[in-house]
């Protein structure tokens, strides 16, 4: 009778690590053949025997990733006391970073869960900058972190994907004097809001040098004094209105603004 052939996946967390690493190593050897049995959230004792039980069994291998080592030590003890062969899959890395780096792991498990978690919450942030860019859909104000206002050429959408990469879910609106601003801008808590004004001569040569990229005169409505200030003054009204913070962004780069408005809202709410 042919024997099974099964790899037990151990872990203290979820085991996708090593289930995976199980499973690259058996395409090597026609891994159809072999059954894959994991074991999460590995936590006490009395796991580990369940395990050894059930491997004791099989002609099976243990493959684990655990990190606090009082639970692999006891693993270890426990499959050479059976005669089960158990491979560790952390640990020879684990002592070589800790070995080269001189730098001591925080044997804590589910770490890289957690980092899965901020990946996949700045994607969604960065998605939802885009989506909800240059006022596109106001529904999106109700939904943000932060609510970004102000004029054209006020580094609203740079601010948004910046922030967005701090996994921030920022919405932001143009302020146009043709244009009414949304209602739900009104609706939204002040703390939630930030305004960004500039001063007119940098936002005059801004435009200026946009108009030029996009290979029309200088002289046109949107680049002109006049209109600048109509627009400016225009905004800091519905600034007002909206009774948010408000922040000059002349002369700063994005990554300085975006540090402004953190410490701004800090005073307001608590991330």
């Amino acid at each position: 009778m042919e024997r099974k052939e099964v790899v037990y996946v151990v872990s203290d967390s979820v085991g996708e690590t090593a289930e995976f690493v199980v499973k690259a190593v058996a395409t090597q050897f026609n891994g159809g053949q072999i059954e894959i049995r994991r074991n999460s959230y590995v936590d006490d004792i009395e796991d580990i025997e369940d395990v050894i039980m059930l491997a004791n069994k099989d002609y099976s291998i243990i493959a684990y990733t655990i990190v606090i080592p009082a639970l692999k030590e006891y693993l270890d003890k426990r499959a050479r006391e059976e005669g089960i062969l158990a491979v560790d899959l952390l640990n020879p890395l684990m002592n070589a970073f800790e070995t080269r780096f001189n730098k001591v792991p925080h044997h804590s498990p589910g770490l890289m869960r957690k980092l899965d978690e901020e990946y996949f919450r700045k994607i969604e942030a960065i998605e939802f900058a885009v989506k909800y860019d240059d006022g596109r859909d106001p529904r999106g104000i109700t939904k943000a972190d932060i609510v970004l206002i102000g004029v054209s050429r006020t580094s609203k959408t740079p601010l948004s994907m910046y922030l967005a990469h701090k996994r921030f879910k920022v919405a932001n609106v143009p302020l146009v004097p043709e244009v009414p601003p949304p209602d739900e801008l009104f609706e939204i808590p002040r703390k939630n809001c930030i305004g960004l004004i500039i001063s007119p001569d940098k936002l005059n040569d801004i435009r200026k040098e946009r108009l030029k990229a996009l290979g029309l005169g200088s002289q046109a409505n949107y680049a002109s004094y006049e209109r600048i200030l109509d627009e400016l003054d225009y905004a800091e009204k519905i600034m007002k209105r909206v009774g948010c913070p408000i922040i000059n962004v002349s002369n700063k780069a994005v990554e300085e603004t975006a540090g402004l408005i953190l410490e701004v809202l800090k005073k307001e709410r608590s991330f």
